[in-house]
């Protein structure tokens, strides 16, 4: 009697049968497709020959008959019949016959080898099947059938098998995997794909994803862009979300890019171009990165660097808040032109932003192509309006002129004023010192006596008794 096998054994054939059940689940057949008895198969492009019988019939003419697309035609006679360059409309009935006696009947398929799919899978929302597509070079062969089979990762079980419609404008196959409601998102699917016909069988790369993954939103919809009230360099987008897609239970977040019109290319918007000038922010050495709306049922925001009197193009694309699977496509286009001030004439002969530097690091005003437009106010086509060598004079340059004249005019007068107070003092000085050296003082006593009218010595008189004797000293103390 046998012994069973032990443990040790059993543990190691387990994991050969699961291998073993994996490769058969993963190994589909992906072969040409089976064809009638009676079908012959020729490749596009190529030469063709149809013989009626092995041996041709003697002294009988052979005739050949082709029907297609319900119309029956005569062709060539002879045994055999020589088609060239095949084309998809000579697939049909070929038949042979003598007279009324029919010989042989056979099907001729046109086909070509179908292309190696080239798979992607995405999912518009959490809620939403997952559609799996790859595109065609050339229209696929009539008969060509592509199939999808769809298994989880390192389990033993059968795969799912879907089968996947082509799109002729669209020009790509595309599945749909129903989701079962409560599928985890992280568990690894396998997708396999599957291209035949006649001519051949052609199949893909393995794909394994997940749910979470291959989550890609549709882009927003109803983008639009406004001017703000004197604000030339400033633009508000808003947009909403994408019809498929619930905000009641997943949000989004955004990405603007824009561009002025005759830019070819798009900038995106950043967070260092909102916090400082546009100036700055080109000269920065460090790279911005791309700016996401942290606030995610946010659906607007404020270009704060837009250039002035130019028309500006903005796309807005989204994503799941918690950053699972890829960007949406960038959305339709919108256009909008910055708030312009219908007083300054300035901005509105600019039809590009004066924040563009020229060569010589000098900001240039370029002129509208309006002044060279035809005027037809008379009906009679008018003449081209040449564009003036004389700038154009803004009101604002005439206030200023005017102030700095007047504050010109009012410096040059207190100057006058002051250094003619300085000249009449200077003056008055002068005259002064002159009259003192040509006018003498006159004495307010009289002119004491000469020497020689007045003795030297007096006679003395007799003096009367007890009075005072005076002398030439006294007299001379006295005078003095």
């Amino acid at each position: 009697m046998a012994r069973p096998p032990g443990p040790l054994l059993l543990l190691l054939l387990f994991p050969l049968r699961l291998l073993l059940h994996l490769s058969a689940a993963a190994g589909r057949p992906c072969g040409p497709a089976g064809l009638p008895r009676d079908a012959v198969l020729g490749l596009l492009g190529a030469n063709i020959t149809l013989t009626c019988q092995d041996e041709q019939p003697a002294n009988a003419t052979v005739l050949w008959q082709v029907e297609k697309q319900g119309a029956a035609g005569q062709l060539a006679e002879g045994n055999t019949l020589l088609l060239r360059q095949l084309r998809y409309e000579d697939s049909g009935h070929y038949s042979c016959s003598v007279g009324s006696h029919l010989l042989r009947s056979l099907r001729l398929l046109v086909a070509e080898p179908p292309e190696t799919p080239q798979v992607s899978c995405y999912r518009r929302s959490h809620d939403k099947d997952v559609l799996c597509e790859w595109p065609q070079q050339k229209k696929p062969s009539p008969g060509t059938r592509a199939m999808l089979w769809v298994r989880r990762r390192f389990v033993a079980e059968n795969a799912t098998e879907q089968r996947c419609r082509y799109f002729s404008k669209a020009r790509k196959f595309l599945c749909r995997l129903k989701v079962p409601p409560g599928t985890d998102d992280t568990k690894s699917l396998v997708v396999s794909t599957c291209v035949s016909n006649g001519a051949g069988g052609s199949a893909g790369k393995d794909k394994i994803i997940t749910l979470s993954s291959v989550l890609r939103p549709d882009p927003p919809v109803n983008v639009t862009v406004q001017a703000l009230e004197r604000a030339p360099q400033r633009l508000q987008v808003n947009w909403s979300y994408p019809p498929s897609w619930d905000p009641r239970f997943y949000w989004l977040r955004f990405q603007v890019r824009y561009r002025p019109e005759p830019a070819p290319t798009f900038m995106e918007v950043r967070p260092c171009l909102l916090a400082q000038p546009l100036a700055l922010a080109r000269l920065s050495p460090a790279p911005c990165p791309l700016l996401q709306v942290d606030q995610v049922m946010t659906t607007w925001l404020d270009i704060r660097d837009a250039w002035r009197g130019t028309r500006h193009v903005v796309q807005v694309r989204a994503k799941d808040e918690f950053g699972h699977g890829t960007w949406s496509e960038w959305s339709q286009e919108a256009v909008g032109t910055p708030w312009t001030d219908p007083w300054e004439l300035t901005s509105e002969m600019e039809p590009y932003s004066s924040q563009v530097p020229t060569e010589d690091d000098t900001y240039g005003v370029t002129l509208s192509p309006r002044l060279f437009e035809e005027d037809d106010a008379n009906g009679a086509g008018g003449s081209v309006m040449e564009s003036s060598t004389h700038p154009v004079a803004s009101p604002y340059a005439f206030l200023v002129t005017g102030g700095s004249l007047l504050l010109g005019i009012a410096l040059f007068v207190g100057i006058v004023v002051r250094y003619r107070q300085m000249w009449w003092t200077s003056g008055q000085e002068t005259s002064k010192a002159e009259g003192e050296g040509q006018h003498m003082l006159v004495p307010l006593s009289l002119p004491p006596p000469t020497l020689s009218d007045t003795p030297l010595l007096s006679h003395p008189a007799p003096s009367a008794p007890g009075g005072l004797h005076t002398t030439q000293a006294d007299y001379s103390s006295s005078g003095q």
